[in-house]
């Protein structure tokens, strides 16, 4: 069970308008993996990869908010969960404990824009090209470089182009791209979810 307080520190939870399964089934888990869930937030997808997709691998929450990764210990302690490890860090600064090439799945699902605004974009990609294993791959979900209402500044948002260029930089190439996922809004879908792995 997520905890009752939710995301206590920052912004509101994506739960309340993106569909985890949906999300999560675009990146193919087999159930075994080293997975990130990098800019955690309220943890809810973490919580439901360890709930549904992930029975034998091992999850890493990782989030710069204290609260967030108290809210996630919380989970752990209250339902005995032995095979996650959460992680209080600001990526742009390095994750300590997680080895290099050692995740198969990092997801960042609306924090990407995050590095844009703290112009951190380079260090924040060269952290996630580290702990990415070989073979793995990098999965990123955020807004469209849409001027509408909902979400981040458009100055904060990168498109998938701006990504592919900037992941290129650090030796990753895009391996994946579906522009038709996440909430409906009369522009059409708010996000895109792009993958990378290693060249």
């Amino acid at each position: 069970m997520m905890p009752e307080n939710g995301h206590r520190a920052h912004g509101f939870s994506s739960a309340n308008f993106l569909d985890s399964d949906e999300i999560l089934k675009e990146l193919g888990l087999n159930g075994d993996e080293t997975f990130m869930d990098a800019g955690c937030g309220d943890g809810h997808n973490a919580i439901k990869v360890l709930e549904d997709y992930n029975h034998k691998g091992t999850v890493y929450a990782v989030d710069i908010y204290d609260a967030s990764i108290e809210d996630m210990e919380t989970y752990k302690k209250e339902n005995d969960v032995k095979n996650l490890i959460n992680i209080e860090a600001d990526i742009t600064e390095g994750i300590p404990g997680v080895d290099d090439a050692s995740v198969d799945v990092v997801l960042l699902v609306n924090v990407f824009h995050g590095f844009k605004a703290s112009r951190k974009l380079d260090e924040a990609v060269c952290e996630l090209g580290r702990i990415v294993s070989d073979d793995g791959k990098i999965a990123i979900m955020d807004y469209k470089a849409w001027d509408v209402p909902n979400g981040p500044p458009t100055k904060m948002r990168s498109s998938p182009d701006d990504l592919e260029k900037l992941f290129k930089v650090h030796g990753l190439k895009k391996v994946y791209l579906n522009e038709e996922i996440g909430e409906d809004i009369p522009q059409g879908k708010s996000h895109y979810l792009i993958m990378f792995k290693k060249e």
